[in-house]
């Protein structure tokens, strides 16, 4: 099974398939968590060193817990 939209290019359908399809899935998954990583760091960074609680880094830690869960909810309940 290809993309369908990718499929549809000529130069691209015999590169695209379920492999593809996974690593791209698996790649991101791994780049999101490398983010909700880094942004705990600076936070934590900017709350032990200078003690100010840096509100924008806990925003994007927040963000990421909340689009995590509620899409493993959402998946766990369509499919």
């Amino acid at each position: 099974m290809t993309h369908p939209i990718l499929s549809r290019i000529p130069i691209l359908s015999k590169y695209v398939d379920e492999r593809f399809l996974d690593h791209r899935r698996r790649s991101s998954s791994i780049a999101g968590f490398a983010v909700l990583a880094l942004a705990t760091v600076i936070f934590e960074y900017r709350l032990l060193a200078h003690h100010v609680y840096s509100w924008d880094m806990l925003a994007i830690i927040l963000t990421f817990a909340l689009v995590k869960i509620s899409l493993c909810i959402w998946y766990r309940f369509t499919s």
